[in-house]
Parts: C-alpha cells; structure tokens; sequence
C-alpha cells in the first residue's frame, strides 16, 4: 500500500513537470519562430512482489506478481516542425521555408561572442546598415554562418538608403547587385541542437552544421508551431491525471488511517 502512495506521487510528479513544459509553449504561442516543447514518459522497473511468511504455503516464499514504481520524465523534446507564414511586408522580416537556421554573431553579458542559431526572421536595419535581430545581435553572411565565425568581417552590411531584395537563396540585392548573402545553414543531427534562450539554438558537441536547402521569403515571418487548442486540450487531460493522483492518494491514506487506529484496537 505504501509503494502506491510512491507510485501515484512520481505520477503527479510528472504530469506538474508535464504542465510546466505546455504553459511555456502557451506563453511563446505568438513568439516568432519558436519551437514546442513536448515530453516522454519512462516507467521505473517493475519490482517483482514475493510474500513471505505465509504459514498456508508452509513458509516458502510465493510469487505474487509484478508491481510498478511509477513514472518519470524520459526527456524533453522539441519539435522543429514548419510554422505557418505571416505576411508583413517588411523588407528586414525574412523567414525560412524549409529545414536550416539563420546564423547570428551574439554576445553575452560577459562579453563572449559565439555563433547561435535562430527561426526568428524579425531583423532590421541599424543607421550603419548592418542587420541585426530585435535584440540588436548581428546576422551573419553565409561566409560566417558555414565556418562558425561571429566576428564582424562576417556581418551583413547594406545601404540603409537603397531598398533591396533578398532572393530565395538568401542574395542580398541592391542596384541589380549581389552585395551579401543571408547565412543559412542547418544541423546534421538535430539531437544534437539545444535551446539556448531568447529564441536562440545552440549547436553541442557532436553536432555538425550543413548546407541548408531552406527558401528565404522576404517580407514574412515563420509564426510558431504551437497549435494552441491541441494545448488547452493537453492542459485539461494533466489537471484530471493530477487530479486522480490525488484521490488516490487520500484514498489510501484514509485506508491507513484505519488500518493504524481502527485495526489495532481489535
């Protein structure tokens, strides 16, 4: 009885951790770019249950069965599938059709710079015409992005007084010119890919960056992949496993309650 209390609470356990993982998907539903976030479920190994001292099988230990130990998380997963496009008609807003990232220099508050990876499209142009990212990080050319060089010989620069056009293999236009290319590239092994933050991806070890074949389509943004109704529906299925986790264990508590108190009067 008390392995049940165990089992029902790494099943709570789970499904908070489970409810965690979903309202961050639900608070980047309008965040441009971004991934969803989902779960897998792993069950502890089965302990064989045995009873012993049993006077009716003359002592002898007997099989009873097996019994589980619950649940955990297996691992958290996120899901690259395409978002739909938004329509914005801004020159700076790029996004990709395709599998591949856009390849940014960034800086951290330590002041290390590195390369990361984003979906994220929302660009502009600073006075000096350099692109940069809302966060004012610098997209890299192609030159940067297939090397992994974040240092400013590879940041993209136009002229911020001519228009230009980004065609779909990332060529930047100006005067029936190419004056730079887009870096875009894509990961051999997206295991092999982890969440930076700030809607920026990280390559790890083992990971190796490729030649992406993913379409540039200027003048729209990538919109997440959530599907927040299939969410809302996810999030009331975990509050019901909750919930019945919960009354199973104040099921069984009330069940010791009188085993301890009523049962031992007698």
């Amino acid at each position: 009885m008390v392995k049940g209390l165990y089992t029902a609470w790494t099943g709570m356990l789970d499904e908070q951790n489970r409810l965690d993982i979903l309202t961050n998907n639900l608070a980047n539903a309008d965040t441009t770019g971004y991934k969803k976030e989902g779960t897998t479920n792993h069950t502890f190994a089965d302990t064989l249950a045995i009873k012993i001292k049993d006077t009716s099988d003359y002592g002898q230990p007997r099989v009873l069965g097996n019994i589980s130990m619950g649940v955990h998380i297996g691992e958290v997963y996120t899901d690259f599938s395409q978002g739909s496009f938004k329509v914005t008609d801004r020159s700076t807003d790029m996004a990709l059709d395709g599998n591949g990232f856009f390849a940014v220099s960034f800086t951290n508050k330590n002041g290390e710079t590195s390369m990361k990876l984003t979906r994220d499209g929302a660009f502009t142009l600073t006075r000096e015409g350099y692109l940069v990212t809302k966060d004012g990080d610098y997209v890299l050319n192609q030159n940067g992005a297939s090397t992994g060089n974040p240092g400013a010989e590879n940041y993209i620069r136009i002229n911020p007084n001519l228009d230009f056009e980004v065609l779909s293999d990332g060529s930047i236009m100006q005067n029936n010119q190419v004056v730079a290319r887009l870096g875009v590239v894509d990961v051999d092994n997206y295991d092999y890919i982890s969440k930076y933050g700030e809607n920026l991806y990280d390559v790890v070890n083992g990971g190796q960056l490729v030649a992406s074949n993913a379409r540039v389509e200027q003048g729209a943004l990538e919109a997440s992949n959530i599907n927040v109704v299939s969410e809302m529906v996810d999030m009331i299925t975990i509050t019901r496993a909750y919930e019945a986790g919960q009354k199973i264990i104040q099921t069984m508590d009330s069940t010791l309650d009188k085993a301890v108190n009523n049962v031992g009067k007698v």
